[in-house]
């Protein structure tokens, strides 16, 4: 007789609807996300489940924390400046403000728990400023030397456009899921770490020095990039092994905690 094993179950942060640029007015408020981020992890063996912004009510948003195996943050509007201790300049792009307060206090949570967490462009973001880091609200203007790193799909491009590559650290957690020393990744943002967080190392180097992978300098599952890999996973077996590799984490979290 077959024996039925349980399946991670790995909650998927949503965004505020009319957060997103040139959304018709009249729609209702609406919680959303993209598809592609729920179906990379069921893909490799986990249950999605889609995190409302319950952010004026943290115990409901605690007990829907309590019944997940992992957390991915994903990708979405620029996080508020106040969240790091800076003014909104007129370069920084649209706000969230209930996402932003949902997504800290589940990677913060997560971490005393050491529970997984995946954060992917804007959720690197969210991981580094969860953890005292500090973001530029714009490359182009503040970081110099930038390279292009605004491939949005509101100018053309479209999301899977490989448009640079990062080094990978030798002997990183990134680099074992990854499997390669040098990755292409495709790369829609215009903001980015300027202090990295403590507590974090960073695993991943665009050609301008910028930092776009980080983790946990421990044995914490708690990895951000800043592309999107969701977009690649189908065409690129490297970038599967990350979700993978997530969701082997979060099967083992649940062996010991479930």
């Amino acid at each position: 007789m077959s024996v039925h094993l349980r399946r991670p179950t790995v909650g998927i942060t949503t965004q505020t609807l009319h957060s997103i640029d040139h959304i018709p007015a009249g729609l209702p408020q609406s919680w959303v996300m993209n598809q592609r981020y729920l179906m990379a992890v069921s893909v490799v063996g986990a249950v999605p489940i889609m995190i409302p912004l319950y952010d004026d009510d943290l115990d409901t948003l605690r007990e829907i924390y309590d019944r997940l195996d992992a957390v991915l943050i994903p990708g979405g509007v620029d996080m508020n400046p106040t969240s790091y201790g800076e003014q909104k300049s007129e370069l920084c792009g649209a706000l969230d403000p209930s996402r932003d307060r949902v997504e800290l206090q589940l990677v913060r949570w997560a971490i005393a728990d050491k529970k997984p967490v995946l954060g992917l462009c804007r959720g690197l973001q969210v991981i580094n400023v969860a953890m005292g880091g500090t973001l530029y609200q714009d490359l182009e203007a503040q970081y110099d030397g930038a390279i292009k790193h605004d491939y949005f799909p509101t100018m053309g491009f479209e999301r899977d456009h490989l448009a640079h590559a990062v080094e990978i650290s030798a002997g990183s957690h990134m680099h074992d899921l990854l499997e390669e020393p040098v990755a292409q990744v495709n790369s829609m943002h215009h903001q980015g770490i300027k202090l990295l967080a403590p507590a974090l190392v960073a695993s991943a180097i665009a050609p301008d020095g910028l930092i776009e992978g980080v983790e946990s300098a421990d044995d914490h599952f708690l990895i951000g990039v800043q592309w999107h890999p969701e977009m690649l996973e189908m065409q690129d077996p490297h970038e599967r092994h990350m979700f993978g590799g997530f969701v082997q984490a979060a099967r083992e979290w649940h062996g010991q905690h479930g």
